[in-house]
């Protein structure tokens, strides 16, 4: 007759396992909930300004990042602007969003992006 024989340790540790992705997937959802509190409670660009509009109102931004895109109608020349606290997205002129620059974001070097 076969006898079953369970893992014990290999059973522990997947359970162990599950209970961290677990807790980690709850810490990002309210790292995010957070980070999306924190911007509506910020003065951050709206939707629709232009860029000089954006620079009139916050100043000079500490960057103006390279240009992507523009290669066609369906792919739109999009600009980011770098401040101290936020990132600021355009489709060619005109804000589409700006974002908090956290490391919740994952926005701590949005030159390094391609």
């Amino acid at each position: 007759m076969f006898k079953h024989r369970t893992n014990l340790p290999l059973l522990a540790a997947i359970v162990v396992g599950a209970g961290l992705v677990a807790a980690q997937a709850a810490h990002a959802q309210e790292t995010l909930t957070q980070r999306v509190q924190d911007e509506k409670s910020m003065h951050l660009p709206a939707r629709g300004l232009s860029m000089a509009q954006v620079e009139k109102a916050y100043g000079e931004p500490l960057r103006k990042l390279s240009p992507r895109g523009g290669d066609s109608s369906r792919h739109p020349t999009i600009n980011r602007w770098e401040y101290s606290n936020f990132i600021v997205y355009f489709e060619n002129t005109h804000v589409i969003h700006s974002v908090l620059n956290t490391p919740a974001g994952n926005n701590r070097n949005p030159a390094a992006v391609n």
